[in-house]
């Protein structure tokens, strides 16, 4: 009799949740049509311009609305930048509606299947390891350069042909309509170009592809972009020079038409940021690389100059996104952060634990960029975080290996504040390093809770996310959260064996007792260059361990992050767009249109004022109400004592005998050798069968061209009972 009133209140709740789901599915897959639905259809009005029909098209469109506030500008902005903001707008939705989503149990499938984003079809060439999804975008460029390359070409020809002109005034009119076409492909390439770099924009969050993956369509869009103008200005030099006033063309800087001499100082700056950006020069020296790239409001600004406001609104939509990012990393970076507690290594590593507030949410694939204002003002430096956000509610840890002048500075300004004499009394000032931090960034999901099967390749530091990663899926294994991984193999390449302390950073029976009973871990390490093991395994493995600022609260990392709450960074997003439309509505009302202006690169001046000021007006009002929220979240929570978890962090312990107590079971070292790919996945086809398979690199470039071609074979050549592998690559390489 008693069991029914209790029971029937549980079944409501259940499928009263069951609906709630549906419902939130059912908006989100809505929301997700509708996005995939206008973007290509703003691909396909890019591809029709090159057209006759295109043009007639576009002619009759301006026709069409040329009643609005901002006349032609406000034309081209609606259908060349509107949709890409609008698709931000939808994807904020997305985004609040999906929440913080715990990672829903479930069995693995009973089929699986190959994935566009995780195999990888080209393995060695200038584009790295290029995955089926990634080779599609490429071959979408491809064949839209070559079409409008053919079709603008044919209008350039047909054109030239209806005039009467002799062959030098013939080839002379073909080098400039050819310039001005190549000219507006660049501009269409540029409307993607600021996209992939905006480290928290809510476009990558929404298709889960992160800032360090991204960079790397930067780079692509980049080369492409730096042709097409290269090859614009060329075609119009050749042409001046055959006219014979070439001088007098580039320092021109006529008021209506289009701007030259801004365009030359343009094209200049994004010469020296493409020139100092290629590989061989970025690895020579990468401050010159770093601090050219700061030319890029040189190139944008006289890009609006050299072209106006209506020709520029066709590509500010990316660039407004850009803009709206950059703002809040300054508004973040501002706050610096106490380093709670600093660990030197002998192999040349450091240890961070950074002071975070309890609300600010990452996950174990994120990273951070790191300012440390005692070393330099200037430079900020990407690291992978190495701790699991159920390590501890108010701290991150970062692993850093010396291999530059900055991080070699790092370690002996710990070194020597390990050295200097403590302080009298606790009234008495303590040396400190500060920094200043931006991110965390990374992917919106936990991939690697989404298979049953992982596979973690290390090279060297790369270590450090798996750790992370460890760390995640020991703990919620041990408090029974949501996790699927049950079989995980580490394959870790090192140089010399004194690397071996960065395993023994994580204490693995402090987090998970008894793990072993509960999960298949094997952790393979590989010592490339040492034949044997070292004799004194003491002095090899001992870790000096720092403590640089007391163990108090602190001043934690600021909440004002892209891939923080999605409401304010929504509303962030909203208000900069729509006070961004706002001003321009204002200007052109009253005082471009009413005063005649006509001044084309003085409206494009006034057209990127507008843009950033509406970031600085609109974006820091909310930006500013936001810090205010998250100060009086951060008063409300209450301090907990206990701010590292056990295993986080080791004090005056021996990490010779941790690394014995805590591995020496499931760990096989193998010296002078190195992971033989082909009998390491040959062998894991056997044991595990048919499944998907995870596979995260985190390495050098030739270590994951060596797994991703292995991957590659695997899935191609496989037999019905073998796994499928699917690729995923962690590394950061800008």
């Amino acid at each position: 009799m008693d069991e029914n009133p209790v029971q029937e209140p549980l079944l409501l709740s259940k499928i009263s949740v069951n609906k709630k789901s549906l419902f939130v599915s059912s908006v989100k897959w809505i929301l997700t049509v509708i996005v995939w639905a206008i973007f290509a259809a703003w691909i396909g009005v890019i591809f029709l311009f090159p057209t006759q029909f295109g043009n007639e098209l576009l002619v009759k469109y301006i026709h069409a609305t040329s009643g609005n506030p901002l006349g032609i500008t406000g034309s081209l902005f609606l259908v060349l930048s509107g949709p890409i903001l609008v698709i931000a707008f939808l994807s904020i939705f997305h985004l609040i509606i999906s929440g913080d989503e715990e990672l829903q149990q479930k069995k693995s499938s009973k089929h699986p299947g190959v994935r566009l984003w995780t195999f990888p079809v080209l393995v060695d060439g200038p584009f790295g390891v290029v995955s089926a999804a990634e080779f599609i975008g490429i071959l979408l460029f491809a064949v839209y350069v070559i079409w409008a390359l053919y079709a603008y070409i044919i209008q350039s020809l047909n054109h030239v042909s209806e005039e009467d002109l002799t062959p030098m005034e013939e080839g002379i009119m073909f080098l400039k309509l050819m310039g001005g076409h190549l000219g507006s492909m660049g501009l269409y390439c540029m409307a993607f170009l600021f996209l992939p770099v905006a480290r928290g924009s809510v476009l990558l969050r929404f298709i889960n592809i992160p800032f360090e993956h991204a960079t790397r369509y930067h780079v692509w869009l980049g080369h492409l972009t730096m042709v097409l103008f290269t090859l614009h200005g060329l075609l119009y030099i050749v042409g001046w020079a055959m006219e014979g006033n070439l001088l007098e063309k580039l320092l021109s800087w006529q008021a209506i038409g289009v701007a030259i001499l801004p365009g030359v100082i343009s094209l200049f700056a994004g010469l020296l940021m493409w020139v100092t950006s290629l590989p061989p020069v970025r690895k020579w020296n990468f401050e010159l690389f770093f601090y050219t790239h700061q030319l890029y409001v040189v190139f944008v600004l006289g890009l609006a100059l050299h072209v106006g406001d209506f020709i520029f609104s066709m590509a500010a939509g990316g660039i407004f996104l850009f803009v709206l990012d950059r703002f809040l990393r300054f508004c973040q970076s501002r706050r610096t952060v106490d380093i709670i507690l600093a660990k030197t290594l002998p192999c040349g590593t450091v240890e961070l634990v950074l002071s975070k507030p309890g609300n600010l949410r990452y996950n174990a694939l994120s990273f951070v960029f790191l300012q440390i204002r005692e070393l330099s003002w200037l430079q900020w430096h990407p690291f992978s975080v190495s701790s699991s956000p159920l390590d501890g509610k108010y701290h991150l840890s970062i692993l850093i290996k010396v291999l530059g002048e900055w991080t070699g500075r790092l370690r002996g300004s710990i070194m020597d504040i390990s050295e200097a004499e403590q302080p009298a009394s606790p009234s008495q000032h303590r040396p400190k390093i500060t920094a200043s931090v931006e991110g965390p960034y990374g992917h919106e999901g936990p991939y690697h809770l989404m298979y049953e099967n992982l596979i973690l390749v290390a090279g060297g530091i790369g270590i450090s996310p798996f750790l992370a990663i460890l760390s995640d899926i020991l703990h919620r294994v041990h408090e029974e959260r949501p996790c699927l991984p049950r079989n995980i193999l580490i394959v870790w390449a090192v140089k010399r064996s004194n690397e071996f302390p960065l395993l023994s950073t994580m204490d693995l029976e402090s987090v998970c007792p008894y793990f072993y009973d509960k999960l298949n871990l094997e952790i393979s390490i590989y010592v490339t260059r040492e034949s044997n093991p070292p004799l004194e395994e003491g002095d090899i493995h001992n870790v000096t361990v720092t403590s640089v600022c007391p163990m108090s609260k602190g001043c934690g990392m600021s909440g004002l992050v892209g891939t923080g709450d999605s409401i304010w960074s929504g509303l962030y997003v909203i208000s900069s767009t729509v006070g961004f439309v706002i001003l321009l509505v204002i200007l052109y009302r009253f005082y471009i249109n009413p005063y005649s202006i006509s001044t084309w690169w003085y409206k494009g001046l006034l057209f990127c004022g507008c843009m950033l000021a509406s970031v600085v007006i609109f974006g820091g009002l909310v930006v500013g109400l936001w810090h205010l929220w998250e100060k009086k979240i951060s008063a409300r929570e209450e301090y907990d004592e206990n701010r590292l978890k056990p295993g986080m962090v080791q004090h005056n312990e021996d990490t010779a005998n941790l690394f014995q107590k805590n591995h020496t079971s499931i760990t096989t070292i193998q010296y002078g050798s190195r992971p033989d790919f082909k009998e390491i996945f040959g062998s894991i086809s056997e044991h595990w069968g048919y499944a998907d398979v995870g596979v995260i690199i985190c390495g050098p470039p030739t270590l994951e061209s060596s797994v991703a071609r292995e991957i590659r074979s695997r899935n191609l050549k496989r037999e019905s009972h073998h796994p499928i592998f699917h690729f995923h690559s962690h590394s950061f390489d800008l």
